[in-house]
């Protein structure tokens, strides 16, 4: 193990207690008033807003465990609904950017409900093919990751709408495709390296590290998929993922 593994071993580890202390004292603020003291609304709108950072910091500690499961090749065998993982990616994504608007998101019982409050927010789905009433055999949880930067990073670039598309009989295909200003061809190749981040003159400010894609292409290669990016300058951009299943 050289020096610079070593260090992100130590970050990962050292940062795991920590981050799961601070959500367990804020929730603890929060859920258990008769214990701690009643808060004011403003109180509980700082303490959510606190809460979401920390789940925040624990997503993206969690992004970075899987990558490393992923490089030494610790994969979890198992039947998985797509429809299932889909909707929990969608649900994670948006939480990212819109907090009050996952929480409505989570109050959809039905299916029509929800696929009705995401159109009118401009995210369409569309499942198709074998996968839609059968089950993929692979890990749940690279799964669910790849998904979750896809629909992330699509929805911080489109104008208006994103479609995430679900299909293949052999092998699971997704697409996730935006209608943002594009990436130009000679920056397409940038988009997979860690830290890298596009932004176009007069762009607004995007939040994000820039190692939401390269996580991606990580996990989809150790799985024996492959990713490709399909974009013209001010026409979006589309993710294609193709992934094996786990067994024949």
């Amino acid at each position: 193990m050289n020096n610079k593994e070593s260090l992100i071993d130590l970050f990962i580890h050292d940062l795991t207690g920590p981050l799961s202390i601070a959500s367990t004292c804020v929730n603890s603020l929060l859920e258990k008033q008769d214990k701690y003291g009643t808060v004011t609304d403003r109180q509980k709108a700082t303490l959510k807003m606190a809460l979401r950072n920390v789940n925040k910091a624990q997503t993206f500690l969690k992004e970075m465990i899987e990558i490393y499961r992923s490089e030494e090749g610790l994969f979890k065998q198992e039947l998985c609904s797509i429809k299932d993982i889909v909707k929990e990616s969608v649900v994670d994504a948006i939480e990212m950017l819109d907090p009050a608007g996952a929480e409505k998101l989570y109050a959809q019982e039905d299916g029509e409900g929800f696929r009705r409050f995401l159109e009118k927010r401009g995210v369409f789905v569309d499942i198709s093919g074998r996968f839609s009433t059968a089950p993929f055999c692979h890990d749940e949880k690279k799964i669910q990751q790849i998904l979750r930067n896809l629909i992330t990073n699509a929805l911080k670039y489109r104008r208006e709408r994103i479609t995430i598309g679900i299909g293949g009989d052999k092998e699971l295909v997704i697409t996730v495709k935006d209608d943002g200003p594009g990436i130009p061809q000679e920056k397409q190749n940038s988009v997979f390296k860690r830290f890298s981040r596009i932004k176009e003159k007069g762009q607004t400010d995007l939040t994000g590290l820039g190692f939401g894609l390269s996580c991606v292409k990580t996990i989809v290669e150790t799985m024996s998929g492959n990713i490709t990016v399909a974009s013209k300058k001010g026409e979006g951009t589309c993710f294609t993922v193709r992934i094996p299943p786990l067994q024949a």
